[in-house]
């Protein structure tokens, strides 16, 4: 599909306004919502181009960012921010609000599999190379720890020489989601670094990355 050129918008949480790139897909009519959490690198072009194509496949995104007021904030604070941008799809009248899934990549990986279980507004999530043990910049919780709150899908997308996020630890996590009968899948590209699709703020257009992208898409069609 043609990607469909965003722009920046605004949300309010906790009394602060942070900026937000939205992407609204050209065909006219209702669609499924998809909230991006970019990387600790901050939103850079990469992710608005990824919310390009993903407005391209038929889905109106918003991708805040959250670093606005510090670099390292709490869970908290992430968490009232994908709450606003929820928010923000559910206010539109171009947006299916039964229909939101939330994506997101590296920092904003631990954040999917932090907040899907915690938010019921997402019907299914996608983490990009994420963290399931660590507890986050000011120590709060790990997302392994909510595993029982998880009812939604999450399809998890992760390389298999990532060092910052060692593959390991992803499945000792898929073993513990699948031990509590929860609904996972994983994709596992092999010699692949952490960070993979975007890397120098650019988005990555290799066959993998391509693939992997397409897994992401498909995840979105079969389970929202």
């Amino acid at each position: 599909m043609t990607p469909v050129p965003g722009s920046m918008t605004t949300i309010t949480a906790a009394g602060k306004t942070y900026p937000a790139y939205l992407a609204v897909p050209a065909t006219p009519g209702i669609h499924p919502g998809i909230v991006l959490i970019h990387s600790f690198n901050g939103l850079e072009q990469g992710y608005k181009d990824m919310c390009n194509r993903i407005a391209g496949n038929g889905y109106v995104v918003i991708a805040p960012e959250w670093q606005t007021f510090n670099k390292q904030p709490g869970d908290a604070e992430v968490e009232a921010v994908v709450r606003s941008s929820v928010a923000t799809l559910k206010s539109r009248t171009d947006v299916n609000s039964s229909r939101l899934g939330l994506t997101g990549f590296c920092a904003g990986g631990r954040y999917t599999m932090l907040f899907l279980p915690q938010m019921k507004d997402f019907g299914a999530g996608v983490a990009w190379y994420g963290f399931p043990y660590n507890p986050g910049f000011t120590n709060d919780t790990t997302p392994v720890s909510h595993i029982a709150e998880l009812s939604s899908p999450l399809l998890m997308i992760h390389g298999s020489r990532d060092q910052a996020s060692p593959v390991t630890d992803i499945y000792n996590y898929s073993k513990a989601l699948d031990a509590a009968d929860k609904c996972y899948e994983l994709k596992v590209y092999q010699g692949r670094p952490h960070g993979f699709m975007v890397l120098n703020g650019s988005l990555v257009h290799e066959d993998f990355a391509e693939n992997a992208y397409s897994e992401m898409i498909t995840f979105f069609e079969r389970k929202l």
